[in-house]
């Protein structure tokens, strides 16, 4: 690490803390083109991000590859061929090494450095960043690019450090793997990643068990290795993709189709939704566009995707625990498999409705119910997912203006204007924070248009010599207000139980954190923003707490919609 001979921290122009998707692109903006003296401070010992520790079994991306990349470059584009119609974590891994070697990002990248707190000073408008090894840094731009799906959630069961076997959780998977073989396994999850791990531990386990807690819907994802000929294709179509992923609303290579299933026959209906369930994939959301806004429509669907769950389940008792869904399609994120209902199937694989029966505690022969009944396990997998969105956050000690915290801040929900700014910390900037469409799009797109934003923001603040830039309080409340509007207007917040609301990690707020509005709405409004002067932004001197919400802001999305017109419009995204 880089010292000032005086003992004073190493100064730095912007530091970015994370080394993944965002990380990385960061990094190229500002330091190559800005021509900032940046840094990134990464906890983990190689580039990566969440596809650095995912390494469990069966991780695999819900994004089809020829559009979870980057589009900035074309040369860059070029140079990497994906090999399957959706990545392994170990090829998106490798891609991203890739990119950090093309453009020469590793001599700027600090690994095996986790960031403990950063504390901002009104004096200098500085912050100063401390790690976990009690190293100091300054610098005057402060980015958080730590993903929203990196902090594991591994659940509180009383009597886990009394297991006798082994356990793990897929977030935090060792680089070796676990070997099943010959063992009783027990997978605690049935969310997108423990539908994606299943059938992978079934193949080697003696047996698996899976506690099911809230049933889930999956489709096929019809992976496949992609052709000398198909991969040709998609690199000849670089303009045409890029252009398709930047004008959809959830980012993905595919438009929603604008039929309506509550206007459509029951033979229409199977034609087309059997059609869908074929192709596979995220697309099966885009067989029509009112299946997120309309519960008739949406019960539709459900009840095509709970049938075929009984038609593969063979045991009618296990299907019936499998199909036994209590939210909307694709209200929770929509997972996609591989085998996974036909593992059910097996003899050695078995489920456990822990909602009916739930988990008492974990005793060092295994997991214990509430009946009292133990079953005996040698692995447990807890596949719980993550402190979504706000955890990676709040994991870092951040004090704003006057020694605020943000987990004080925050204790009610998190506050943020456009997903990227947060009243009370100037030179903070936040790529896909809550508040932004992230989770709920393609990833790298949402990844791509926050770091250009931040980046442009910055070549401004600097060009007309601003030195600190802070977000208006009454911007975020507006925001947030509309964030919740976009979610109101769908389906979304009827799965009580979605870490999309935190419901996964107890005692966590109860507030829906992604925007639902769509990506291209998103953009139109930070390209309002700018255009603006940068609306809802105080600049060189302190945010003012009477200031009136960005009327840019009611502009976008205030208009004269009301009702179920005003409903459709803001839920575009979905």
């Amino acid at each position: 690490m880089e010292t000032a001979s005086n003992g004073t921290p190493a100064s730095y122009d912007a530091l970015i803390v994370g080394a993944g998707f965002a990380g990385l692109y960061q990094l190229h903006l500002l330091r190559d083109r800005l021509g900032l003296k940046t840094r990134v401070l990464e906890a983990a010992d190689g580039v990566g991000g969440t596809w650095y520790w995912n390494r469990y079994p069966g991780a695999r991306c819900d994004s089809e590859s020829h559009s979870y990349r980057y589009f900035f470059s074309r040369e860059l584009h070029d140079s990497w061929d994906y090999s399957e119609r959706y990545p392994g974590q170990e090829e998106i891994r490798a891609y991203l090494n890739h990119v950090a070697d093309h453009l020469d990002l590793r001599r700027d990248i600090q690994l095996e450095t986790r960031v403990a707190a950063a504390a901002f000073d009104e004096k200098t408008n500085l912050w100063t960043v401390t790690t976990k090894a009690g190293e100091r840094l300054t610098c005057r731009w402060l980015i958080t690019a730590v993903g929203c799906l990196s902090s594991a959630n591994v659940p509180d069961i009383p009597g886990l450090e009394t297991f006798k076997g082994e356990w793990r959780h897929t977030g935090r998977w060792p680089h070796e793997g676990v070997d099943f073989a010959g063992k009783r396994v027990g997978q605690v999850g049935t969310g997108s990643t423990g539908i994606q791990a299943a059938p992978v531990i079934a193949e080697t386990a003696k047996t698996l068990t899976v506690f099911q807690r809230t049933a889930n819907y999956s489709v096929p994802a019809r992976n496949h290795p992609l052709s000398p000929e198909r991969k040709r294709e998609l690199t000849e179509r670089f303009e045409e993709i890029r252009d398709l992923v930047r004008s959809t609303p959830n980012a993905h290579p595919f438009r929603i189709s604008a039929d309506k299933a509550a206007e459509q026959d029951a033979e229409t209906l199977a034609q087309r939704y059997e059609k869908a369930w074929e192709i596979g994939g995220l697309r099966f959301r885009a067989v029509f566009g009112d299946l997120l806004v309309d519960k008739g429509a949406n019960d539709t669907a459900a009840t095509f995707l709970k049938g075929k769950i009984r038609e593969i389940v063979k045991d009618p008792a296990t299907a019936a625990v499998l199909s036994n869904i209590d939210h909307p399609y694709a209200a929770k994120r929509p997972p996609i498999d591989t085998n996974y209902f036909d593992t059910f199937n097996k003899p050695h694989v078995a489920v456990i409705d822990v909602r009916a029966d739930p988990i008492k505690r974990i005793v060092p022969e295994g997991i214990e119910l509430e009946s009292g009944k133990v079953h005996e396990l040698d692995v447990i997998v807890f596949a719980t997912g993550f402190d979504a969105m706000t955890g990676p956050l709040l994991a870092i000690d951040f004090e704003g203006v006057g020694g605020r915290r943000l987990k004080d801040d925050w204790a009610a929900g998190p506050r943020t204007w456009m997903g990227v700014a947060v009243p009370g910390y100037p030179n903070l900037f936040t790529v896909t924070g809550p508040g932004s469409p992230s989770v709920l799009a393609n990833m790298i797109v949402p990844i791509e248009q926050h770091v250009e934003w931040i980046a442009d923001c910055i070549e401004t603040m600097r060009a007309e010599g601003v030195e600190r830039i802070e977000a208006e309080p009454a911007a975020a409340e507006a925001w947030m207000g509309h964030v919740n509007d976009a979610a109101n207007a769908t389906l979304l917040p009827e799965a009580g139980h979605s870490w999309y609301l935190g419901a996964n990690v107890p005692g966590k707020p109860r507030v829906f954190m992604p925007y639902a509005g769509g990506m291209v709405r998103f953009r139109e409004i930070c390209d309002a923003v700018s255009a603006a002067g940068y609306a809802g932004f105080a600049r060189n001197r302190p945010a003012d707490p009477e200031a009136a919400p960005p009327e840019v802001l009611t502009a976008m999305v205030g208009g004269a919609e009301t009702g179920a017109g005003r409903a459709e419009a803001l839920a575009q995204g979905i």
